[in-house]
């Protein structure tokens, strides 16, 4: 495990990077993780899209993620808020941010 070099990195390239080191393939890590939580919904594609920084994985797959890579969770979920904070939010313009995570329709957007 690696605790000093994840800081200040993105939840993409910790994935990645974790995923390379265990030898796995996209694939099989979804594999892995749709066996250990016992939900069959998460694809290679998923994967892909985490590791692109497409989608951030909600706390849920975190934890399955950091069992499955033998990455500390802290290191992920520090990532994951990171870049939680740097994308953008739903529908731009018609969204704002409340807190982390939160967000409200602005008065007098119309709904989509």
């Amino acid at each position: 495990m690696r605790h000093d070099t994840d800081l200040g990195r993105a939840l993409g390239t910790l994935l990645s990077e974790a995923r390379h080191r265990c030898g796995i393939s996209q694939a099989r890590l979804a594999d892995r993780l749709c066996a250990s939580a016992g939900v069959a919904t998460v694809t290679r594609h998923e994967i892909s899209r985490w590791e692109r920084g497409e989608r951030v994985p909600s706390g849920f797959w975190l934890g399955w993620l950091a069992l499955s890579l033998d990455v500390p969770v802290a290191a992920l979920e520090r990532a994951a808020a990171a870049d939680r904070r740097t994308r953008p939010g739903p529908a731009l313009g018609r969204w704002r941010l409340v807190q982390p995570g939160v967000y409200a329709r602005v008065p007098g957007t119309a709904a989509a």
